[in-house]
This record gives structure tokens, sequence and C-alpha cells, in this order.
């Protein structure tokens, strides 16, 4: 297990970085996957250009970072739970993720981080994009933290994974449903950020309707526009094949 010398170099002031001399098929050496990791608690979000892994590898690195996490709904190659696969095409109507979202936010306890690792993607377009939470919640006045540090809200998910029930009786499976704050602090780096999202939170508790989806279309607006520039999953803005992206979650 060797030594690897690896550069990060900054997408923005406020999110993304890319990871440079390191080859993610390899085992790391603890002392290479701890810069990595203070890089990505800093940047938030973490490029690895021209990576060619197998899923074993992939799931290997994820290890690092902790405990892998199974999807409650979408399928996975077989032998492989912890992967999930996202394809579209020309001919698909909708693409997975295509709004702003932390992933599995329904879940009582959602995973810390994803890990993106691009096979195929379009000659130009394609792109993830990223949003500093942190950001978006730095950026709110003195009296909306206090008014937002109080709430909690409700995430679910039956609406977005539905489709799972097809052909089958939906009150025999189970959608994760959980109820999180507003705003969350980092175990590790002691940063608040934002805490709902568009796809699976449904409701601010002890709010009216009223009140909750105008609390939500204002921390979505955040989401969008204050977060300091939602970065583009790529350096220049697109995606490339090999391209492995850990962005937290």
């Amino acid at each position: 297990m060797g030594h690897q010398t690896i550069e990060i170099e900054p997408v923005t002031p406020a999110i993304g970085a890319e990871v440079s001399g390191v080859d993610l098929a390899r085992p790391l050496d603890r002392t290479t996957f701890e810069k990595i990791k203070t890089a990505w608690l800093e940047h938030l979000v973490l490029f690895f250009r021209d990576q060619v892994l197998t899923l074993d590898q992939q799931k290997a690195f994820g290890r690092m970072f902790g405990e892998l996490h199974i999807h409650p709904s979408a399928p996975a190659p077989e032998g492989h739970p912890e992967i999930l696969v996202i394809h579209a095409d020309a001919e698909s109507k909708a693409v997975a993720g295509q709004g702003w979202h932390s992933d599995v936010s329904c879940e009582e306890e959602p995973p810390m981080a994803s890990m993106l690792y691009l096979t195929e993607v379009p000659r130009a377009g394609g792109d993830t994009l990223f949003a500093s939470m942190n950001a978006a919640w730095e950026a709110l006045s003195d009296s909306m933290q206090r008014f937002l540090e109080e709430l909690t809200a409700v995430h679910k998910s039956q609406h977005i994974y539905g489709h799972v029930a097809a052909g089958a009786d939906v009150g025999d499976i189970e959608f994760p449903s959980a109820e999180h704050p507003v705003v969350r602090t980092h175990p590790e780096t002691g940063r608040k950020a934002l805490f709902v999202n568009h796809s699976f939170t449904r409701r601010i508790r002890g709010l009216t309707r009223a009140e909750s989806r105008a609390v939500l279309r204002f921390c979505s607006s955040t989401c969008a526009t204050r977060s300091s520039s939602a970065v583009s999953g790529g350096v220049p803005a697109r995606s490339r094949s090999g391209t492995t992206v850990v962005p937290s979650t």
C-alpha cells in the first residue's frame, strides 16, 4: 500500500474541489485518505478525474468513510446491494435526482455522503449540480436563523418511490419517512446548514399548511440563489466519463 501524493484545487471559494494525483482503484494508506477526508470536510464536494473503478473498488473507497448505505427502493446490480445504477438517454422522460435534493433525507439516519461514478456521459450537457447549504444558511439574517433553528420538518418518500409498488399492494410496502431539524450541525466541523429539500420535505411541523409552504418555498429559493453559486460537476463546467464525485449530503 503505497503513499500517493495528492493535490487539492478548489473549484469555487464556497464549494467543490478537484483532487489529483490519486488512483482510487489502489488501496489508500491512512495518511492519503485523511488528506482526502479533510479536503471533503472543507470543500463539501470532491471531484476525482480519469478514474477506472470496478464496483468492488468503488465500494472499498466508500467504506473508508463509513458503513455503506443500501437504497430503500432502487434495484441494484446482482451481488452489490450498495450500488444504485442511474441511467438516462434521449428517450427518458425523467432523470433521477433532476431537482434539488439531499439524498434519502426521508430516512431516520440519512447517509452522510454519496459517491457518483460516471461511466458514460453525453458529448454536451449531463452535468450534476451541487449547492452549499452551509453557504445558504450563512446568507440568512440573524432573525431568520433564529426562527428556522426552532423548527423541524417531515420528510416522506412514497411520492418519490411509489413506482416500486407497481403491481403490489401499497399497504405491504413501508416507505421511509422521518422528521429532522430544519437546521442541522455537522458533527465534525460544527458548521450549520439548512436541511430541507424540494424532493422529500413535505411540511414544517407546527406551522399551518400555508405557512409551511411559504417557508419551504423560501428555503428552496435560498438554496438555488444564495448558496454561493451551485457548482457544476465538472471543470470546465461539464461531466466526463471516469469522473468520481463525493458530495456531502
